[in-house]
């Protein structure tokens, strides 16, 4: 097994949600907060995959310790050395942002893991994973993996106006929230611009680079826009709330999905959590941070992110505070209805 730590607690009748993560450099908190954010709203039990360099590996295993076990009874984890398994491991680590392109490995690493969320650390959760999960089961017989667009407006998208690659659809899409079924992808030959005959995932990724690495801006997002510009019936593609961004309201609400339902995740890109250009977004990343884990949800967390977006409004995302607490509120309703469901049922019985 390539995990090198393992971490278990009370296994659930349901095999558990699998989710990756690959934390770099000073990504330790926020990587933290994205798994407490998942912890906190989901339904079934999880696992973890956390691939990080070695010197951040004792902090994870101490801080998630520190977890109450009414918690960490949720989850299970694995922690992985930064590994590439073709080309120039220097080259892979050093594409776009340190260790990112880690997670065109997945598939090859995790052999044994049939599927598989992947998000980057600036993700937060505000609805449970189980939802997003579910879009699995709507794969057609040839997807394997889904993305959202990395922009719904085309005149106004980074890859209709400067990519010099190919990318898949109008706008690209974005890989900052990617669901995956791992074993179609290891058991698919990829059309490609290299040979005329299909090729596998593993042998398809250092050639690739290879010939658009003087192209690509975004490292390994614009290889899998490569990749499913090639094979675009290998994509499911969701909608903007599953990986809703500030491109999404900073300029205009733009993202039609997250006005109906609310944003289901969040994608705080371009360090928006620890600046202050997008105050929306920092708010929902402290409250998420400073929430003690057993309090109530509706005082310690719902309240608090209220009174925070007051302070909001005059930004162009502050302007719309029920798109962000929509799906947080219909969250909290559930895990409150469940509990006094299950109170009434226990006390019922005597």
């Amino acid at each position: 097994k390539p995990g090198e730590h393992k971490h278990s607690k009370e296994p659930s009748s349901l095999p558990c949600m699998h989710l990756a993560v690959v934390a770099c450099g000073d990504r330790l908190e926020e990587t933290l907060i994205m798994l407490k954010s998942a912890v906190l709203f989901s339904n079934r039990r999880l696992c973890f995959h956390i691939f990080a360099e070695d010197s951040l590996k004792p902090e994870f295993e101490k801080k998630l310790k520190e977890w109450p076990s009414s918690y960490t009874k949720k989850f299970e984890y694995n922690i992985y050395p930064i590994t590439f398994s073709v080309g120039n491991a220097q080259e892979w680590k050093k594409l776009f942002k340190p260790c990112a392109a880690q997670r065109l490995f997945l598939p090859v690493i995790l052999k044994d893991v049939d599927s598989l969320l992947y998000v980057d650390t600036d993700v937060l959760f505000l609805r449970p994973i189980d939802d997003i999960w579910h879009i699995l089961k709507e794969f057609n017989s040839t997807q394997l993996a889904a993305m959202a667009p990395e922009h719904e407006i085309p005149k106004i998208g980074w890859y209709s106006r400067f990519a010099r690659h190919p990318y898949y659809g109008t706008t690209g899409v974005n890989s900052g929230v990617m669901l995956m079924n791992l074993t179609r992808i290891r058991n698919t030959q990829f059309k490609n611009s290299m040979i005329p005959s299909g090729l596998t995932w593993e042998e398809m990724l250092y050639p690739l680079y290879q010939k658009y690495k003087n192209y690509i801006t975004w490292g390994d997002q614009d290889l899998l826009n490569i990749i499913f510009y090639f094979n675009p019936e290998c994509l499911y593609v969701f909608p903007c709330q599953w990986n809703y961004r500030p491109d999404h309201c900073m300029y205009g609400s733009n993202c039609k999905g997250a006005e109906e339902e609310g944003v289901s995740i969040l994608h705080g890109n371009r360090g928006v959590y620890h600046d202050d250009k997008q105050p929306t977004f920092k708010a929902l990343y402290e409250v998420i941070r400073d929430f003690p884990f057993e309090d109530n949800l509706f005082q310690s967390l719902y309240y608090p992110l209220q009174s925070k977006f007051l302070d909001t409004v005059h930004t162009l995302c502050g302007r719309i505070p029920q798109v962000f607490l929509k799906q947080i509120e219909k969250t909290m309703k559930k895990v409150y209805e469940n509990r006094v469901i299950v109170y009434l049922g226990a006390n019922h019985r005597y």
